[in-house]
């Protein structure tokens, strides 16, 4: 049986505009993915690792993603590689705020991941995904160049599988609130759990009314 030709074909009046937006969808992802740029910005020994797959050698820019950027303000993902401490969350998070959206974080080596072998340190982090989002993780200590590339492109994936219609940087309804900066004291302490550490630190003094009571 032929084919029919697509000129042939009617299309619902109702289905056109998701036609249309399809379409659209697949331009405007083409065209972020295509130009991805990685925020030139390394932790520890996974950054070695990272500019391995810059150079000649693995070529990152056969895939749009050469162009490593020294400001956050015109980067639109962040390579966290390595491990994170305390100190360094801070200006994790300022330096997220300030990437404009759309943008993606990637988790580089078990460090940044879960806290790898410093995982419970005193000064160490047990993962990045506590303070900002992570859209990949990849696994390793420290990951080869193979596993960035694969990384990236499962980012590309994700950003493929991405709709104007539903994305959130779009969504008027979604307000678009930066993340608060952890504070540096005696421990790190997120502000976003402000109302958890009060609830615990009126515990006691609520018991010991009790008990003189």
């Amino acid at each position: 049986m032929p084919e029919m030709p697509m000129s042939d074909i009617s299309v619902p009046d109702e289905m056109k505009p998701n036609i249309f937006i399809t379409t659209l969808d697949k331009i405007y992802n083409w065209s972020r993915r295509s130009s991805c740029w990685p925020m030139m910005f390394g932790l520890a020994c996974c950054a070695i690792e990272m500019i391995c797959t810059a150079a000649s050698r693995y070529d990152l820019s056969r895939f749009g993603m050469e162009v490593m950027r020294p400001s956050a303000r015109q980067a639109d993902l962040m390579i966290v590689s390595g491990t994170v401490t305390k100190k360094m969350v801070p200006q994790i998070v300022r330096l997220y705020n300030q990437m404009p959206e759309p943008k993606y974080v990637m988790a580089m080596g078990a460090c940044a991941s879960g806290g790898g072998p410093f995982k419970e340190g005193y000064n160490v982090v047990s993962g990045v995904d506590k303070y900002i989002p992570v859209d990949v993780y990849v696994p390793g200590c420290p990951p080869t160049p193979q596993a960035l590339l694969h990384g990236l492109i499962t980012l590309q994936k994700k950003i493929d599988s991405q709709s104007i219609r539903n994305v959130p940087w779009y969504d008027r309804h979604i307000p678009s609130e930066p993340i608060p900066v952890p504070i540096l004291g005696p421990d790190i302490i997120d502000p976003r759990q402000a109302p958890m550490l009060r609830q615990l630190a009126a515990q006691p003094q609520a018991e010991s009314v009790e008990a003189k009571g």
